[in-house]
């Protein structure tokens, strides 16, 4: 059962880490499909998808610096704000019933599916950068409240801050840095305190399964970003999302 577990644990890291790489979305997907489809206790499933979490950022946010897509300074103060909001959120999961936690989680991947389905191209567009985004209070106030609701809900920090920091007018890819440098910062006290709570045997061969999965699939990916349209990938992983989220909330009323 343990190694049974531990291929599977491996090929949806896998196959989340390819469209991870390709287009930094998909993470979310993670907790939908421990928690909905393989059945692991809720705990357990969000301490491993924010270990996978924690893995893709370090290894998007290095590339986006690489690339000079990152601005460190606006990522320093929204991080700074996260790390808060993190613990707070994995408490407050704690504190709530485990099946309206699901809820929660199935809810918010929905309407994280919705925003995809609505999101439009903004690459091309020539934004004019907000001074909101000079105002360290609110970028502060904007790290608190995106990390306190991702490690609540489990979904990745990208899902919620990318369209946001590209509202304010930032640029698409420095975006997506910025995104991923702070996912990081998210996931490490979510997973470490989501790691307490946890009841699984074998977890530790579970997250080395993560590891080898997300590592393979997001340079899979990143090898493939430029030959497939994100625009297409995003659409797909929408749908998939859509469709998945409404049954797991159907489920849970049955």
């Amino acid at each position: 059962m343990a190694t049974y577990l531990f291929f599977l644990i491996l090929l949806i890291n896998l196959g989340v880490g390819i469209p991870l790489g390709m287009s930094g979305i998909a993470g979310f997907l993670l907790p939908l499909l421990y928690v909905g489809f393989l059945q692991l206790p809720l705990r357990d499933s969000l301490a491993l998808s924010f270990f996978s979490f924690a893995v893709a950022g370090i290894i998007g946010a290095y590339s986006y610096w690489k690339s000079k897509n990152m601005d460190l300074r606006l990522a320093l103060f929204i991080s700074i704000g996260s790390i808060p909001g993190a613990l707070f959120g994995v408490q407050l999961n704690v504190l709530i019933p485990e099946h309206i936690a699901e809820l929660i989680l199935y809810i918010f991947i929905f309407l994280s599916g919705l925003s995809l389905l609505l999101k439009k191209d903004t690459s091309s567009l020539n934004l004019q950068r907000s001074v909101l985004l000079e105002n360290k209070i609110l970028i502060l106030i904007i790290g608190l409240l995106t990390a306190a609701i991702c490690s609540l809900t489990g979904a990745g920090g990208p899902i919620l801050l990318v369209p946001l920091l590209t509202l304010l007018g930032l640029q698409i890819r420095i975006a997506v840095g910025v995104s991923l440098l702070n996912s990081v910062v998210i996931a490490l006290p979510a997973m470490f305190g989501y790691f307490q709570y946890s009841s699984m045997e074998n977890l530790t061969l579970l997250i080395v399964a993560s590891l080898i999965g997300q590592i393979i699939g997001i340079n899979i990916g990143a090898y493939f970003s430029n030959k497939i349209s994100t625009n297409h990938l995003r659409i797909f992983i929408t749908w998939i999302t859509l469709i998945s989220s409404m049954y797991m909330i159907t489920r849970l009323f049955m």
